[in-house]
């Protein structure tokens, strides 16, 4: 079995569709070290765009942090969240695609929809913060790969927005 690397901080983030359901994770997992970027109380106008980039961002900055975002599809937070250069989100429904997430393709934020309990959150969640990348090569190959098309054209839009 792979040693498992310590993650330096782990977050959680929701709008107001995935607000009950973290608060259920903060108190289920209540043995995990968890940073609550908010909401911190329900407000039908939270947008899932603000909240997504405030947790890419700083688990972008953290190496070997983790992320927990929750909306209701799961979908708008890992577009929001995967535009956050080096932000990787993944949405994941099933313990076997949060291990998936990680060990194939190095994500570090899980996003979850709110709406659909197809498996129980918590051993979804805890799958997650279980596992790390496995830096085999194929892995390693493709996921270089991601990095080089975001570097690539983040470079790009930046530029010709400073044009």
């Amino acid at each position: 079995m792979k040693q498992k690397t310590q993650k330096n901080k782990i977050f959680i983030a929701s709008d107001h569709g995935g607000y009950k359901l973290k608060n259920n994770l903060l108190n289920i997992l209540s043995n995990y070290k968890i940073i609550d970027l908010g909401p911190y109380a329900f407000d039908p106008q939270d947008d899932y765009p603000d909240y997504a980039l405030k947790l890419a961002t700083e688990v972008s900055k953290e190496n070997n942090s983790i992320g927990i975002l929750i909306c209701r599809s799961g979908n708008g937070m890992v577009i929001a969240a995967n535009k956050v250069r080096g932000a990787y989100a993944a949405l994941c429904l099933t313990a076997k695609q949060a291990k998936m997430a990680r060990l194939d393709d190095n994500a570090n934020i899980i996003c979850l929809s709110a709406d659909y309990e197809i498996e129980p959150f918590t051993e979804i969640v805890k799958t997650f913060l279980n596992n790390n990348f496995s830096n085999e090569d194929r892995h390693l190959r493709r996921f270089l790969k991601v990095q080089n098309i975001e570097n690539t054209t983040m470079d790009k839009t930046l530029e010709k927005n400073l044009i």
